[in-house]
Formats: structure tokens, C-alpha cells, sequence
């Protein structure tokens, strides 16, 4: 199975929405091509390759290349807009929603790092309308753990003097994951999902429900 279809976690991306199979072969085809490649080395031809089909037949699902990155990217921000989004909505303290949320997010972008470097890394190819809609969902991932943030620094929890740079530095922290992570490394994404939770507690001041949070066996659920 391809590296764009099952991660090392053993899921599979959430490509089930898109139909009919040839066209979700292509998806796959060019998420593999562009995380090898980058986007703008990559031909229609190379991606048609990919899929055992001839490039003609690539037209007949999307008309363009770019539109091709443009619904990787829209299902990837989707997908980690659902997963921050799950862990804001979840019950317990604001430093194990953070947990939550960093936990999750970092083990997707492991366990899913071929689909998340382009989803990550190629968002200047996009043209302008394309650009902006993705653009917004990322804005709505920040809200999300600013939400976060904020729920804890009035709650006492969290020491935290700017919440939005802090915000802008735990995503980047975790969306890093997809640019070093090694499937063959000594670390599994359920490990290092655990240990960017706990270094983000830490920079939020919140290191000791941290380690309560790692004892409880959330970070490997």
C-alpha cells in the first residue's frame, strides 16, 4: 500500500470522500508525487504515472494540477481542524485539552507525514482564491488552541503573557513533526505525540499536569 494511504500508525487518510476510485488513486498519486518531489517539479505525467493511468485520464477528474493540491490541502486542514477541535470540545482541565490537543495533532502529523508536508509546505502554489479558503481554516485551527490558551490563562493554569505568539509557537512546534519524522526512527508518533505534549505544558507553565496527564495513558490512546 502506498505511503500517502497507510501511515505508520496503520490508519488510513481519510480519502474515503473522494470518488470514484480513480479519482482518489490520483489524489494519493500526487500527495506521494508532491512529498517527493515538491509541487513544482512535478508533472501531470508523473502523477498519472503514479496511478497507472495515462495523463489524459487525469483531465477527466481534475482539470488542473493545482486542483489537485487544492483538495489535499482542504481534506488535510479539515482533518486537523476536526482533530484540535475534538480535544477543545473535550472535558477535563484546560492543560489536558492542551495535552489532548498537541498530542494529536503531532501523532497526525507523524503518523501522517507524507500527506502533511504537503499539506503543510505547499500552500504558496495555490492560486489566490484557493490560497485564501485555505488560509481560513488555518485560522480556524489557531482558534482553536488560542481558545486553549486563553481558557487557561484565566483559569490560572497557565503563565502565559502573550497567547497568540505562544499559540503560533505550539503549531509550529507540532507541524514540524511532518518535515523530520522518520518511520523507521527510535520514536513512534504515539511517543513523540506524548512528548511535544508535555514540552508544550511546560512552556505554558504547566509542566506538573503535564506528568499527570502522561501517568493517566491518555497520550497513547
Amino acid at each position: 500500500m502506498s505511503t500517502a494511504a497507510e501511515t505508520a500508525g496503520g490508519d488510513t487518510e481519510p480519502w474515503d470522500e473522494v470518488t470514484p476510485d480513480a479519482a482518489r488513486r490520483l489524489l494519493v498519486a500526487a500527495v506521494e508525487a508532491f512529498a517527493e518531489r515538491g509541487y513544482h517539479a512535478t508533472t501531470t505525467r508523473d502523477i498519472a504515472g503514479r496511478a497507472g493511468m495515462s495523463p489524459a485520464a487525469l483531465y477527466i477528474h481534475y482539470k488542473t494540477k493545482e486542483e489537485l493540491l487544492h483538495r489535499i490541502s482542504r481534506i488535510g486542514h479539515e482533518r486537523a481542524l476536526a482533530i484540535l477541535r475534538t480535544a477543545a470540545e473535550g472535558e477535563g482541565s484546560a492543560a489536558q485539552r492542551l495535552a489532548d490537543a498537541v498530542g494529536s495533532f503531532v501523532r497526525w502529523h507523524a503518523g501522517r507525514r507524507t500527506t502533511a508536508r504537503v499539506v503543510q509546505y505547499e500552500l504558496d502554489a495555490l492560486g489566490p482564491e484557493a490560497r485564501d479558503e485555505i488560509l481560513a481554516l488555518r485560522r480556524r485551527v489557531d482558534a482553536e488552541v488560542r481558545g486553549i490558551v486563553e481558557d487557561g490563562v484565566a483559569s490560572g493554569e497557565f503563565d502565559v503573557p502573550d497567547a497568540k505568539g505562544t499559540t503560533l509557537a505550539i503549531l509550529s512546534l507540532c507541524i514540524d513533526v511532518a518535515r523530520w519524522f522518520n518511520v523507521n526512527g527510535p520514536r513512534t508518533p504515539d511517543e513523540i505525540g506524548a512528548l511535544y505534549a508535555d514540552l508544550v505544558l511546560r512552556m505554558v507553565g504547566a509542566g506538573a499536569s503535564g506528568a499527570a496527564w502522561e501517568r493517566s495513558g491518555t497520550a497513547q490512546t
